[in-house]
């Protein structure tokens, strides 16, 4: 595989800066969410199109609970347009679609429309785009390791057969390979508690363009980047 086609099987997005591009433009807050929509689905398309196996976005953390609430409610209920409107587009790109997160703590309505996108998209065989809803990368880590104490203290595995292999398979998606390029929008240089366990050696790239106007040819840049990049994993290449 040459360089030029070389692209990484999964892509992580934490998708920052709907907020500051809304008030750069002279709208509020909600805006910027609303805006940031048109490029979920342009960069889900081109994923798609490039052969991602996986896709996966921030799209609520557990953090954002502390928004004000005029902006959840807002937010919550762009999500369940987005999950019954996009899925068409789903289905016509081959797209299955799932969910990471505390998703019981998700409105019971959002819950619903979770399940039913998930389930009407189950047998398509292309891109996964996985949604990260009330999402934490600790949360994540302590939900498997009360897991893995149950089934010690019920008498399915020893704690001599736990290693990072089988910690894995308690973490949300015990199938999700990791990701291999974590892309970050809007400048900050932090990982805001995204797949903490799972981006231990993603290639980072961050941009100062914000969610709202993130395009293909910004996903190109990262691309051409992760390109140039040689994954050591630890060893000398």
């Amino acid at each position: 595989m040459n360089k030029k086609e070389h692209v990484p099987a999964h892509i992580a997005v934490i998708m920052d800066g709907n907020g500051r591009w809304a008030r750069q433009q002279g709208f509020a807050r909600i805006r910027g969410h609303k805006q940031g929509v048109d490029s979920v689905r342009e960069i889900t398309r081109e994923c798609a199109k490039k052969n991602i196996q996986q896709l996966t976005l921030y799209a609520f953390s557990q953090e954002n609970w502390k928004r004000p609430q005029r902006e959840i409610k807002f937010l919550m209920k762009l999500l369940k347009e987005f999950l019954i409107s996009e899925r068409k587009e789903v289905e016509e790109n081959n797209i299955r679609l799932t969910a990471i997160g505390r998703i019981q703590g998700l409105p019971d309505d959002i819950q619903k429309e979770i399940a039913l996108s998930i389930e009407k998209s189950r047998k398509n065989t292309g891109m996964i785009l996985c949604l990260a809803l009330n999402y934490g990368g600790r949360a994540e880590i302590v939900d498997a390791a009360q897991a893995i104490a149950r089934d010690v203290k019920n008498g399915k595995m020893n704690i001599g057969e736990i290693d990072e292999e089988t910690f894995k398979h308690y973490l949300y998606m015990k199938n999700m390979p990791d990701p291999d390029l974590l892309i970050r929008t809007g400048g900050d240089m932090r990982v805001s508690n995204f797949l903490l366990w799972e981006i231990s050696y993603a290639e980072l790239w961050v941009t100062p363009v914000c969610w709202p106007e993130f395009r293909k040819e910004h996903l190109e840049i990262a691309l051409n980047d992760y390109r140039r990049r040689e994954r050591r994993f630890g060893g000398l290449g």
